[in-house]
């Protein structure tokens, strides 16, 4: 497919730009600050992600994979907004949408239902209604007229993307661009979406489990560290405010092959159980899979448990789970993920009060990792007795004694 050219922007939205730019320099003390108070949306998850509630004029792509739960929390959004909330589908006709409303109880007469994919007709009723809060659901099937090129494509995508915000600057009315994420994890459509918009969120979570998370990639009016995490359920998206307590309610104890781990999800530590198991290969190279987290970062952790500590994992086939759908990226988890490698390799559990953390180095050493503290505050909290850390050597060696595994010490 080849883009055509990017359409054309009428002479007096050129104007209006202009005669909204600084024509001088100016400095910090001369610059009018303006304070406009968030828009609190009534989910503390939703708030906690957006730095404390919704922007006026700001534009938010809310990104996430087909059928995760986008248009949910996007309905279930419109309950804690007070004034008129404009919902654009271009994906579900209005009598499906009143189907989904009805499901999720989110009945409303402050909220708007347009089914409209052409974004100049869009950006119109924008202007008219005036509302509190957009939601374009999705910006894939939007579209402009005067651009070939079919809805969803990279000249639509970033022309459609580009009217509405102009629209919510002008206007002061906070917007969400819906958006379908590919199978490599990217927003479908231009990358350079993310650099036109406010906010960049994306909903994750595996399909067949219950858990959602909401992660921030970019804020301009918050940090870009927190996450918020749901649960899925008949009713509807519910805030999980303990999530350690959601990924480890259905955990099995006194299993070979289970560790506890303390990781950070955001600012907040988060409990979750590593699962990994160890059975002969019948290949000529043996496999290992992950789920939950890198590949590379789980054959890194094989290859020193093998050197280090002389495991003949090359003739093993591995397994590692994260349970609950969760992702984690930092290598906190290499000390747990390295724990229930072993306690299934030699068949033998680890006491199910016990959490860890901890990364691991090429050299067989435990390396300090941030944020200790809080990891140890909610494991005593949630009634775990023994933590595993680098700070805590005699921990680290009850459980090597237990294992058969040699003794580790400092430096």
């Amino acid at each position: 497919m080849v883009e055509a050219p990017r359409a054309l922007v009428t002479p007096a939205a050129g104007r209006a730009g202009e005669a909204r730019s600084v024509t001088r320099p100016q400095k910090l003390s001369q610059i009018k600050s303006v304070k406009k108070a968030r828009t609190k949306t009534g989910i503390t998850e939703l708030d906690r992600v957006l730095g404390g509630g919704i922007v006026p004029g700001s534009v938010v792509l809310f990104a996430g994979e087909p059928g995760i739960g986008k248009s949910t929390l996007m309905l279930q959004l419109t309950q804690g907004i007070k004034g008129s909330v404009l919902y654009v589908s271009g994906e579900e006709s209005l009598a499906q949408l009143k189907i989904r409303v009805e499901r999720l109880d989110a009945k409303s007469d402050n909220l708007l239902f347009l089914t409209a994919t052409n974004a100049d007709k869009i950006c119109t009723q924008i202007k008219e209604l005036n509302p509190v809060l957009a939601i374009i659901d999705s910006i894939q099937t939007t579209w402009v007229s005067g651009l070939t090129g079919t809805a969803g494509s990279v000249g639509q995508v970033r022309e459609t993307a580009g009217r509405l915000l102009r629209v919510g600057k002008e206007k002061g009315i906070p917007i969400f661009l819906v958006g379908h994420v590919t199978k490599a994890g990217a927003i479908a459509g231009p990358k350079i979406l993310e650099h036109m918009v406010d906010t960049v969120i994306y909903f994750e979570g595996e399909r067949f489990s219950a858990a959602r998370l909401l992660r921030v990639t970019k804020n301009r009016f918050g940090a870009t560290d927190e996450v918020g995490v749901f649960e899925m359920t008949d009713r509807g998206l519910e805030e999980v405010a303990n999530p350690s307590r959601l990924f480890l309610k259905d955990r099995l104890k006194k299993v070979p092959g289970s560790v506890v781990i303390a990781t950070i999800e955001g600012t907040r530590p988060v409990l979750v159980e590593i699962q990994a198991l160890v059975v002969p290969t019948q290949l000529a190279i043996p496999r290992r899979v992950s789920q939950g987290i890198d590949y590379r970062r789980l054959q890194l952790v094989a290859a020193v448990l093998t050197k280090r500590l002389g495991l003949p994992l090359g003739g093993f086939d591995i397994f590692v789970n994260i349970t609950g759908g969760l992702r984690i990226e930092e290598p906190a988890a290499d000390l747990g993920v390295a724990l229930a490698i072993v306690s299934s390799f030699k068949n033998i559990p680890l006491d199910p009060q016990t959490v860890c953390f901890g990364e691991l180095g090429l050299l067989g050493e435990i390396r300090a990792v941030n944020k200790t503290a809080k990891r140890q505050k909610e494991a005593r909290r949630l009634g775990f007795t023994t933590i595993i850390s680098p700070e805590n050597y005699s921990s680290i060696n009850q459980v090597a004694k237990k294992l058969s595994l040699p003794v580790f010490h400092k430096g």
